[in-house]
């Protein structure tokens, strides 16, 4: 009976790889399921393993250790599929095709599920006093000598929480591999309300340019690099600050129109969105309409926009799809270079774990863009 209950507990937990997770541990869980499947894998084959040398309840406890296998096994197989066309279609994008012998990384091999987080140490430095505010930043030199692009990363947190030290093993494998990353902490929320945290970054890239020479950073080629509402912040600061040495901009699951955010809220056991956007933005829509439609990247997309690169999960309850498909078809529009790296298995937060399926799409991604726009 035991055998029974825990195949399905796990039949259950299994539904979250192809279903949407219905509430906030749930969703925790849903990360785990589509990035570090082979853990649960391994727990299904002992069942089965078990199930053959005990009678009881053995025909149901196999059919649904099979269904359960074969959809934590979904999330590779789709990131194998969605991999197997990445570099063709990122070489059609942004005109510049790159060997996949360049990258340490495939777009996807299961092998690569297996390697050790790679650690490059890091220094912290503040890059702005503002009366009792004082904003640092986590600086990782590159391994590679000689002058690098800088990638600025700018961390999610609902814009009222999260710090410099959010999803630190991207920092290290990109130090490692010839860039100079600069992870942020920025102005929060409500304290802190829209532009403050784009006013950081534009005093980032004043800092950054002050310590060039010292820390060998080839002040042509900057790149912002935000994850969920950290993306939204990126995509505005691009978009409207004009910095001649921005070269591209990396969408990470992030809200890029705010005004239709408001209107379609997140499922309130996974998020109060309506709240979140209130307290960054000072307010409501109908009270604050001109505040949403300035914090709205989308809004501020023309022909001269950098090149961007967005990474969304079908599956993501923060943060809708719709929020990357809305700006995909903006960038289209004013031709701009740009691509949306579409995960279908894949929630929000799904490079969490750098190795696992949405992880190493992404990283890939990430690494080819980078690539493409500052060489």
């Amino acid at each position: 009976m035991v055998k029974l209950v825990l195949t399905i507990i796990l039949f259950l937990i299994s539904l979250l790889t192809v279903l949407s997770a219905p509430a906030f541990y749930l969703w925790l869980l849903a990360i785990a399921t589509d990035e570090f499947p082979w853990i649960f894998i391994a727990i299904i084959l002992v069942i089965v393993f078990i199930n053959f040398r005990s009678p009881s309840y053995q025909l149901p406890t196999m059919i649904l250790a099979v269904i359960s296998l074969l959809l934590f096994l979904s999330p590779m197989v789709r990131s194998y599929l969605v991999g197997s066309k990445l570099q063709k279609n990122l070489a059609a994008a942004f005109g510049n095709e790159i060997g996949t012998n360049a990258f340490e990384f495939t777009p996807f091999s299961y092998v690569q599920m297996f390697k050790p987080k790679v650690t490059v140490p890091y220094s912290t430095v503040s890059y702005d006093k503002n009366g009792k505010t004082d904003l640092t930043l986590d600086f990782y030199p590159s391994e590679i000598k000689g002058k690098k692009p800088c990638v600025i990363i700018i961390h999610g947190g609902s814009w009222k929480s999260g710090d410099s030290q959010q999803l630190p093993e991207l920092n290290s494998y990109l130090a490692k591999n010839g860039y100079h990353v600069a992870a942020i902490n920025y102005r929060l929320a409500p304290e802190f309300q829209s532009p403050a945290p784009v006013e950081d970054i534009s005093k980032t890239f004043h800092f950054l340019k002050g310590k060039s020479a010292e820390w060998n950073i080839d002040t042509t080629n900057f790149i912002l690099l935000g994850r969920s509402a950290g993306a939204q912040i990126a995509l505005l600061a691009g978009y409207t600050l004009k910095e001649p040495a921005l070269k591209g901009i990396i969408d990470l699951y992030g809200p890029a129109d705010m005004v239709w955010g408001y209107s379609i809220p997140s499922n309130p056991l996974i998020m109060d969105s309506r709240k979140v956007m209130e307290d960054y933005l000072g307010g409501s829509y109908s009270g604050h309409p001109e505040k949403f439609e300035k914090s709205s990247p989308l809004l501020f997309v023309n022909k001269q926009s950098p090149p961007t690169l967005l990474i969304h999960g079908l599956n993501d309850v923060l943060v809708a799809y719709e929020h990357s498909r809305r700006l995909n078809a903006k960038l289209e529009e004013n031709g701009v270079k740009h691509y949306l790296v579409t995960l279908p298995w894949a929630t929000h937060a799904f490079d969490y774990n750098l190795y696992g399926p949405g992880g190493q799409i992404s990283t890939y991604a990430i690494m080819y863009f980078l690539k493409s726009v500052t060489e």
